[in-house]
């Protein structure tokens, strides 16, 4: 049995063969919700794999909710109906997110596309799938970040100061969480680069003169993640130590995010629609009215 390291486009292949026939196996009702799937080691043998292209596969398919209980220390489990997308009502942002992130990190070649208002969200989710890559289950060849946030000169209408919508303080607030979360995610991104778990890293963020209302991400350009930013009053801490404020606030990180695929588990042609405009409309504010982002 030949394991000879398959290059990227060899071991998609192997991944689809794997996911291929044991996805026949589910639908055919061969393997019945509730039963577990052969041990890795099992499925590496029949297949004549590495144990990567096994993961690979088991995460296409959990992706797919087809599968239950992957990368739990057992033999995943065939999901029962009500696991599947299709009824499934929207996760918050961060848990839907998470798993989304993890799913899309097994692929070689990540890429990662986000619109929003700080990343906070972000960075909550894809704690899980970065301490999963330094563990090595999962070792992307290569990822590529593009981050579009407000701009630090813009003026927005979200948020500001109850009392005085003038005061420039909300902004100013605002404009240092976005750097705040911004550098932290590019630096737990090059982390990776820097200790060689990611060989070609690219993360470059851009700021536009537009006040978010949703959020957008687009991963491996295959889905599309969207939600809404709920405007709601709240008591803040001023920028210098000035006290306390109440603003109306922009808050993402417990709304809800709705799925959208273009891949494997595409609900209908409306469903990939959504993602072929989102990858669109991405790319013309990142071609056209986004700008380096320039951090203090």
């Amino acid at each position: 049995m030949s394991r000879d390291q398959p290059s990227a486009t060899s071991a998609r292949a192997e991944r689809d063969r794997v996911a291929d026939a044991l996805r026949a196996r589910i639908d055919s009702g061969e393997l019945r919700p509730g039963d577990s799937l052969p041990t890795q080691k099992a499925l590496m043998d029949e297949f004549e794999v590495e144990r990567g292209v096994v993961r690979k596969a088991l995460a296409l398919l959990k992706s797919e909710h087809r599968l239950a209980d992957v990368g739990r220390g057992s033999p995943p489990t065939v999901a029962e109906p009500a696991n599947h997308r299709e009824g499934v009502p929207a996760l918050t942002a961060d848990v839907e997110l998470a798993e989304r992130l993890d799913v899309a990190f097994q692929a070689t070649d990540v890429t990662l596309d986000v619109f929003g208002l700080t990343t906070e969200t972000l960075n909550s989710a894809i704690a899980p799938t970065l301490m999963t890559i330094r563990a090595g289950r999962a070792a992307p060849h290569s990822v590529t970040c593009r981050i579009m946030v407000p701009s630090p000169e813009a003026h927005l209408a979200l948020p500001l100061l109850i009392a005085d919508p003038a005061d420039p303080r909300p902004l100013q607030r605002l404009n240092r969480l976005i750097e705040l979360h911004t550098r932290a995610f590019r630096h737990s991104m090059q982390y990776l680069g820097e200790r060689g778990l990611v060989q070609n890293l690219s993360v470059e963020v851009r700021g536009v003169a537009l006040t978010p209302t949703t959020k957008l991400y687009l991963l491996n350009g295959t889905e599309a993640l969207t939600g809404f930013y709920e405007v709601v009053p709240n008591h803040v801490p001023a920028p210098a130590g000035g006290g306390q404020m109440d603003i109306y606030d922009v808050l993402g990180l417990n709304s809800r995010l709705f799925h959208h695929s273009a891949g494997p588990d595409s609900r209908d042609e409306h469903d990939a629609a959504f993602v072929d405009h989102s990858r669109k409309w991405f790319e013309s504010m990142w071609t056209s009215i986004a700008t380096p982002y320039h951090f203090g």
